[in-house]
């Protein structure tokens, strides 16, 4: 189960972008973070791709998943 409700950093709204998990203040789905991850880009280079999301916002979602994992 997925609890990024207590997630500060990011939002979801059922009229913007379709309801997808969003970084807060923007319409860049978290998704595409970890989609571009994956594809081997790194945190700058997706900062710099999507210039509205902050660097704290990517930081916050990492650690709530590296913290799940350690869990």
């Amino acid at each position: 189960m997925n609890r990024w409700e207590n997630l500060d950093a990011i939002e979801r709204q059922s009229d913007k972008v379709s309801g997808a998990w969003v970084f807060r203040g923007t319409r860049v789905p978290v998704a595409a973070l970890f989609e571009n991850l994956r594809d081997g880009a790194t945190v700058d280079e997706f900062l710099e791709w999507f210039p509205p999301v902050q660097r704290s916002q990517v930081e916050a979602v990492l650690n709530y998943e590296l913290e799940k994992l350690a869990a």
